[in-house]
């Protein structure tokens, strides 16, 4: 049973009990219409966000697939990177034992180095002679202490062209007579002075490497004014004809003797190869043989006969003697050659 009680504001008459009751049955079924209303359109709107809901959740779910996939594919890679990076690791090991190895044989040859390059240096430091080591730019690359010396050098100066250097020594165009030697691999030899006048010999070799290559020159300076001066004072003491021939068979130093009987003069014998005197007129077999094929052999030959037409004086009969005279320690090398001329008594005894 409902009972309800409905409060009468003051001033309306209440209505009777069935027009009450009419009314509110219709206001209930208004009521009840619109919550009705209301609930389809909540549920339509429901669905309508479900449906969306799905559709998004399924797209999500392609997304995921997809993102899946990737990742798989991802993990694939890495997989195959991580196989990579194993064999780069291996590979990475192998190389370091191999670096490793290496340098402990780097290791072993700057030892090695450093003590040849002691060895090179005391070396250097021992020897009593002037030499100095060119590059193939001729730029200086080590010189002795005597080396110093003489070609006015300082430890600064290694690096630099030896044209840039004034040295002690009475020399000219050095730059260009090492140029040459290294250009021809001939050996250049010539007497100069210092400037106290003291007599050496200037010797210019091409440097060559282990493997034969050529990186340079080296220039040596041997003391020779001893056996110079002594040398002079024979030859010019010497009444019979005499000259002194260097290693090369190029002319030392003639005797006025020998100018003389041979009609020419100092200027035209000196420093001359012994084989263009005269316009060759030395230029014999038998004096070829003499000098070329005897006295290597022997060091010493006594009265060797030589009969050759001289030009500016016509066909002599001479006896040749000569010596090779050594200095070991400094590695001269000359020849004295003595000449009697015996024409005379060849003709004598003929009559």
């Amino acid at each position: 049973m409902l009972i309800l009680f409905i409060e009468i504001p003051a001033g309306e008459e209440p209505k009777p009990r069935g027009v009450r009751r009419k009314s509110l049955e219709a206001r209930s079924r208004a009521d009840g219409g619109h919550e009705v209303a209301r609930l389809q359109e909540e549920l339509r709107s429901t669905k309508e966000s479900l449906q969306t809901i799905i559709q998004e959740q399924e797209g999500t779910n392609e997304e995921l697939k997809s993102a899946n996939e990737e990742i798989q594919s991802s993990n694939e890679e890495l997989q195959s990177t991580n196989e990579e990076l194993e064999t780069a690791k291996e590979e990475l090991q192998s190389t370091n034992e191999e670096l490793t190895t290496l340098n402990e044989e780097l290791q072993n040859r700057n030892v090695e180095l450093n003590h040849v390059n002691n060895d090179l240096n005391n070396l250097l430091s021992s020897v009593s002679m002037p030499i100095v080591m060119l590059g193939n730019d001729l730029t200086v690359r080590r010189f002795t202490p005597l080396g110093e010396r003489f070609f006015n050098l300082i430890p600064t100066d290694v690096g630099r062209r030896i044209s840039d250097i004034n040295p002690n020594i009475q020399v000219s165009n050095l730059d260009q007579k090492v140029a040459e030697v290294i250009e021809t691999l001939k050996v250049h030899e010539r007497e100069i002075q210092d400037r106290d006048g003291r007599w050496y010999s200037l010797r210019i070799r091409p440097y060559r490497t282990s493997d034969h290559k050529i990186e340079g020159a080296v220039i040596l300076l041997v003391d020779i004014d001893e056996i110079k001066r002594g040398l002079d004072e024979f030859v010019e003491l010497t009444k019979q004809p005499l000259m002194v021939l260097r290693g090369d068979l190029r002319v030392e130093k003639a005797n006025e003797a020998f100018y003389r009987t041979f009609q020419t003069t100092a200027k035209e014998t000196e420093n001359s190869p012994v084989y263009q005197l005269g316009n060759g007129q030395w230029n014999n077999p038998a004096l070829r043989t003499l000098l070329e094929g005897v006295l290597p052999e022997q060091n010493r030959v006594n009265d060797f006969r030589v009969e050759h037409a001289f030009p500016r004086i016509g066909k002599r009969t001479m006896l040749f003697s000569a010596r090779r005279l050594r200095q070991s320690s400094k590695g001269t090398h000359l020849i004295l050659v003595s000449i009697d001329d015996v024409t005379e008594q060849s003709r004598s005894r003929g009559s």
